[in-house]
C-alpha cells in the first residue's frame, strides 16, 4: 500500500508541510504556518510545521500524530486507512475530510480496490504479479 496515502486518504506525499519537512525549507513551512493558522483560526507556527506522514515513521504534525480522530479510529480498529472499513461511506468522523478535500474519497477507493487486486492475485497463485504494484 502507498504509505502516503493518510488514515483519512490525504495524500501526505503533496502535503506541503511533508515537502517542507523532507526539504527543510523553512520559507515553505512558514507559508505553510500562515495558510493553516488563518483556515484553521489556530496559533500555528513555522516550527509546528514538521511531518513525514501520518502513516509513516518520523516526525508528525501535531494534530496528525496526538489529535486526529480519523487517525485514533482507524488504529482502534486495526486498520491502515479508512479503505479498510465497511462503515466509511455513513462515517461522520472522516466526512468533514471528504467535504473538504474531496479528492481523499478517491484516493482511498483506489487503496481499497488495489487491496482487492492484491487479494486476488494472491489467490489465483501469482503473487509476484501484485509485487508489480506494491
Amino acid at each position: 500500500m502507498k504509505d502516503l496515502i493518510a488514515c483519512c486518504g490525504l495524500d501526505c506525499e503533496n502535503c506541503d508541510a511533508r515537502k517542507a519537512t523532507v526539504n527543510n525549507d523553512d520559507a515553505l513551512r512558514k507559508k505553510t504556518a500562515k495558510q493553516w493558522a488563518e483556515a484553521n483560526d489556530a496559533p500555528i507556527k513555522p516550527e509546528h510545521i514538521n511531518c513525514m506522514g501520518c502513516r509513516t515513521e518520523g516526525v508528525k504534525y501535531l494534530y496528525c500524530g496526538d489529535l486526529c480522530p480519523v487517525r485514533k479510529c482507524v488504529s482502534e480498529k486495526g486498520y491502515d486507512t479508512c479503505a479498510d472499513c465497511a462503515e466509511i461511506d455513513a462515517c461522520e468522523v472522516v466526512a468533514q475530510v471528504f467535504k473538504n478535500a474531496p479528492e481523499a474519497r478517491g484516493n482511498l477507493k483506489t487503496e481499497r480496490l488495489a487491496t482487492e487486486l492484491y487479494k486476488a492475485l494472491g489467490v489465483l497463485g501469482i503473487p509476484w504479479l501484485s509485487m508489480l504494484y506494491f
